[in-house]
């Protein structure tokens, strides 16, 4: 019941300006069936040309481009396919650079040094509605949540004083901020995956947002998130 994705190839687009990197990204893509390299550029500027009218599946970029940052191609690729799931390959893992792309709505976000990757199990695992990130980068988030985990005190924003989630859609929620993939969710709260994604849609909506990392970061802020309840006592 859980396997409703779809039989064609995950269309991935990679952003990489090293040779030798982009290579081995489109090896790796190349080399499982159920991917399919859409096309890989090392700048900025042909990627948000492709963008402009292709919309891949998955988008795969790093940081340090020669013509500017892999974060405007993220916001361009969210704003304009909000179904895309992004991955940042990067050698940086400064806090500000991790948190920007999240807002930005990247959903994954992986240290090109932090030993051998399985691009392709990242890359399907993505779509499937995980979100890969190396350890260190896992513990970073987690620890600037926990920091930033202080009594809710709603602002002054006609955003947040009116935005409200059904109970069911702040369960799935919550449960994606703990690291649910759609899947997982769908069988915890013994639902279809195409529920949930339907339930996830109408969240990106409600709080104006494009990816699973912008909700669970604008849902933090707004203090909608109830992480720690049961499941069963939120829906």
């Amino acid at each position: 019941m859980l396997q409703e994705t779809s039989r064609d190839p995950v269309g991935v687009l990679v952003v990489e300006d090293d040779a030798v990197t982009r290579k081995a990204l489109c090896l790796a893509i190349e080399s499982d069936p159920g991917l399919k390299l859409l096309d890989a550029f090392d700048s900025v500027k042909p990627a948000l040309d492709f963008l402009e009218s292709s919309s891949p599946d998955v988008l795969m970029t790093d940081l340090g481009l020669p013509d500017g940052s892999g974060i405007d191609i993220i916001h361009a690729c969210a704003r304009r396919h909000p179904a895309t799931d992004i991955m940042v390959v990067t050698m940086s893992s400064d806090e500000a650079n991790v948190l920007a792309c999240i807002e930005a709505g990247a959903s994954g976000y992986v240290l090109k040094d932090a030993g051998k990757l399985d691009i392709a199990r990242a890359v399907l695992d993505l779509r499937a509605g995980g979100a890969p990130m190396s350890p260190a980068i896992a513990r970073m988030v987690l620890a600037k949540v926990r920091d930033n985990k202080k009594p809710a005190v709603p602002q002054s924003s006609p955003a947040s004083d009116t935005t409200s989630l059904t109970r069911r859609e702040a369960a799935i929620l919550d449960l994606i901020a703990q690291g649910e993939s759609y899947g997982e969710v769908a069988k915890m709260l013994s639902v279809s995956v195409g529920t949930v994604q339907t339930h996830i849609k109408n969240i990106y909506g409600k709080l104006s947002v494009h990816s699973r990392g912008e909700a669970v970061y604008e849902a933090h802020r707004r203090g909608l998130l109830q992480l720690g309840r049961p499941p069963g006592k939120r829906s």
